[in-house]
């Protein structure tokens, strides 16, 4: 019986050549393997960019600070050097208006008025991701205000967001955006005097030659009003025609209006310093 099942097997038809099964079972190796290396690939990619993002987020609190340091000094250069295999820096200019008001006899008068715009640290969201809608402050990490008090405070505000589609592109991102910085010099003479700075980015030499940010400080405003001054209200508010998506959501400040109340006898000063920022300019 046996042998006449072995016969009958052969007969067979349906059955298949161990030749061709040996090749359907190399296939279906190949295929997985494949599958493995190519999700391999993709996880090792998407550490990668994950570790570069976070040590971006360093050079942007860099690069801030830099802002600093050149705002208020005319002709002061400071260069910030990054690497990156996925990210790239970029500069898009004109994406916030910042209005000065000074409450003066009665009425509010508007003192100055300036359109900055910012640093970002952009990341396709096919390396990174770090989901639609994310936002989370950097610097500072405990307030959303564009005014910050005291000396140490930063002019710039860093956070990382993430928001897709947009007009540029889908990305991960990290942010530099300026804000005003407030010193009441009470806190050390005993004088209440108010001073409010704020750097203003406008576009320089965009060569993307080098990964690197060059900071210039190409001009300072001061402006000390004159009269009996007992407000100032400061708005920073996206400049409508701007690119799609920098709207005032994409910066999350807590308020687009900040109001301060000056006591009697208290002087009011502004600085504003207006600061070139060149992509790549170095080589």
């Amino acid at each position: 019986m046996l042998s006449q099942a072995r016969e009958n097997l052969r007969k067979d038809n349906r059955a298949v050549s161990p030749a061709i099964s040996t090749v359907i079972m190399t296939a279906a190796i190949v295929v997985l393997v494949l599958v493995a290396i190519t999700y391999a690939n993709s996880s090792l990619t998407n550490q990668i960019a994950g570790d570069e993002f976070s040590a971006s987020k360093q050079f942007m609190q860099s690069t801030g600070l830099q802002i600093d340091n050149v705002a208020w000094t005319i002709g002061r250069t400071e260069t910030v050097d990054y690497t990156a295999n996925y990210g790239q820096v970029t500069f898009v200019p004109n994406v916030i208006s910042y209005t000065f008001q000074i409450y003066k006899g009665n009425s509010w008068q508007t003192l100055y008025s300036c359109t900055t715009g910012m640093i970002l640290f952009n990341m396709p969201v096919r390396d990174y991701s770090l989901g639609n809608n994310y936002f989370s402050r950097i610097m500072p990490v405990d307030s959303g205000s564009f005014l910050q008090w005291n000396a140490s405070a930063s002019v710039s505000q860093i956070f990382a967001t993430q928001k897709v589609p947009m007009q540029d592109g889908s990305y991960a991102r990290i942010v530099a955006v300026p804000t005003v910085r407030v010193l009441n010099s009470a806190l050390v003479t005993g004088v209440s005097d108010y001073e409010f700075y704020l750097p203003c980015l406008v576009s320089g030499t965009n060569q993307y030659h080098s990964q690197s940010v060059t900071l210039t400080g190409s001009s300072l405003t001061n402006l000390t009003p004159s009269g009996t001054i007992t407000q100032v209200r400061i708005s920073a508010t996206a400049v409508s025609n701007s690119p799609t998506g920098f709207n005032n959501a994409f910066f999350n400040f807590d308020s687009t209006s900040e109001t301060i109340v000056i006591p009697s006898g208290a002087s009011t000063e502004f600085y504003i310093g207006t600061v070139e920022v060149s992509i790549g300019m170095a080589s």
